[in-house]
């Protein structure tokens, strides 16, 4: 068995390098991409082994040191799901047909894991973290033990993950979630941010960590770096327990992911099974059954679907729901915000409603021989506005509740949710009209979320309105102004239903001004949305 191990190990390391060059020499695009993204993964695995090092001389190293190591073990856990292309041999179902045995393949599998760019970061990481907490021979030799360890774990945990989720990974799903690797990597890393903030604004320091890396420590795999430092202040049987719990972990993680490829590549494939089952007919079911009859709970449910199911929809709709959380939450949070910042969801969301059509493409043809006169591009654009209202409407009351919970400042939340929904009727109604007007091609593709040559006009188009859209609601902030200025704060409640009232009154205004422009120039929409 070690033998065939032996020699099974070289084989799929030279599998992975020739899958690596042939894909360089695809494109010499894609060969300066790796070769950047080499240049700078060293530079910045250098600067990651030599900060961690600078923390030597520190006290409270092993706060730090242990944090850092348990997120760089979750992002190998996550990084399968948001990166499946990355690697093809991630897809064990390509090596079926072959007779390989289960234990030799999956330690062949996992040496061969170690050839990349992201084994050398990490690699680095953890030498860096080894040298700030190993005091003494004793912890040195643990720290080189402890090393290998987490490297092999951190590897382990993404062939498991990618074992056990291959069909998702090689489904629309999957390449769902490819989509939204970016966004969910910058919310990351704004999360990341925020937490360094708070630690530099503390008089503490890193002592402020310790409470939490007491606990971490003992999760592994941090918990063989937590070890290391366990070794350094002489605490022998707190090491051996750590190290105990990190191994457990690494054997776990093998025998896991050497179950889930027997039973991958040993059982039917039901996809197919599930594509020849009969399907249910009849009326919508769910919440689906709540929305109206005829072309208007039709076109919503459509517009809805969009969302869910077409990634670069998808990819938009997640964006907006999460920015426009976010970015008010945490400048609450630091204090550097207030309650009116509520409104900034609306603004995000409602963006939404621009491009309608683009996100049709070519198959736009058959919402346009539906369309023979005002009456149905109006119910046609009316329908699209309600789909989006259904969503940012009680999205938009949420952040306004939380923005006035964060800020303590109850008294302002009604005429907050009556500018935000003023400020949504506004932005329906300008998109409904560029829609019209402005439309462009959202290639499916790509990764680009316009065509060439329609760049300028996706932006004008966005820009355009959101410049606008404060110019229209603008009654009902110097309705809001006024009452502050005249004393009579008591009444700013009104500012809820009428701002409600005139959003829903423009937005229909609009919508309705949108419809003629959009019976007229069905064949020039059909075009623009059919590029690239």
């Amino acid at each position: 068995m070690t033998a065939a191990a032996g020699g099974l190990t070289p084989v799929v390391i030279r599998l992975k390098l020739s899958l690596l060059r042939n894909g360089l020499r695809q494109s010499s695009s894609r060969t300066a991409v790796w070769v950047t993204s080499l240049v700078i993964v060293v530079l910045l695995s250098a600067g990651v082994l030599l900060g961690l090092a600078v923390l030597r001389a520190v006290d409270d190293a092993v706060a730090p040191v242990v944090l850092v190591v348990l997120l760089l073990a979750l992002g190998w856990t996550v990084m399968p799901l948001f990166f499946p292309s990355g690697d093809e041999t991630l897809d064990t179902t390509r090596l079926a047909m072959l007779p390989l045995r289960p234990r030799p393949l999956t330690g062949a599998l996992l040496v061969a894991s170690l050839v990349g760019l992201g084994p050398l970061f990490s690699l680095c990481l953890l030498v860096g973290a080894a040298i700030a907490t190993a005091h003494g021979a004793v912890a040195v030799v643990v720290a080189v033990f402890a090393v290998v360890v987490t490297l092999l774990t951190c590897v382990g945990l993404a062939r498991a993950v990618a074992a056990a989720n291959t069909r998702l990974l090689t489904s629309r799903r999957g390449r769902d979630l490819a989509v939204l690797s970016g966004l969910l990597i910058a919310v990351g890393i704004q999360l990341v941010n925020f937490w360094v903030q708070r630690i530099g604004q503390s008089s503490s320091g890193l002592s402020s960590l310790d409470p939490t890396a007491s606990v971490v420590r003992w999760i592994p795999p941090a918990s063989a770096l937590g070890a290391v430092a366990s070794a350094s202040e002489g605490a022998y049987g707190r090491m051996a327990g750590q190290l105990a719990l990190a191994l457990a972990l690494l054997a776990a993680v093998l025998v896991v992911w050497q179950r889930t490829m027997v039973r991958l590549m040993t059982s039917p494939d039901s996809s197919t099974i599930a594509a020849a089952a009969p399907k249910r007919r009849g009326r919508r079911g769910g919440g689906t059954s709540l929305l109206p009859e005829g072309r208007t709970g039709t076109v919503m449910l459509r517009t809805l679907r969009y969302a869910v199911r077409d990634p670069k929809t998808k990819t938009a709709w997640v964006s907006a729901l999460v920015v426009g959380l976010i970015v008010p939450v945490f400048n609450a949070v630091q204090g550097a915000s207030t309650v009116y910042f509520g409104c900034f969801a609306a603004g995000v969301l409602g963006t939404q409603m621009f491009n309608q059509f683009g996100q049709d493409t070519s198959a736009f043809w058959m919402v346009a021989m539906t369309i023979a006169s005002k009456r149905d591009a109006y119910l046609e654009l009316r329908a699209r506005a309600l789909a989006l209202l259904l969503v940012t409407l009680p999205y938009s009351l949420v952040v306004s509740f939380l923005m006035a919970a964060l800020t303590h400042d109850w008294r302002a939340l009604p005429e907050v949710v009556g500018l935000s929904w003023a400020l949504l009727g506004a932005l329906v109604a300008l998109g409904a009209t560029a829609s019209a007007l402005l439309p462009y091609s959202i290639p499916q593709e790509t990764r680009k979320n316009v065509a060439p040559g329609q760049t300028s006009l996706a932006m004008w188009s966005v820009l355009g309105g959101l410049v606008a859209s404060p110019l229209l609601a603008s009654p009902i902030l110097g309705l809001t102004i006024w009452l502050h200025v005249a004393g009579h704060t008591g009444a700013t409640w009104l500012v809820l239903p009428v701002g409600a009232v005139y959003g829903a009154v423009v937005a229909w205004l609009g919508v309705r001004a949108a419809s003629r422009p959009l019976l007229d120039r069905l064949p020039e929409i059909l075009t623009a949305v059919s590029k690239g």
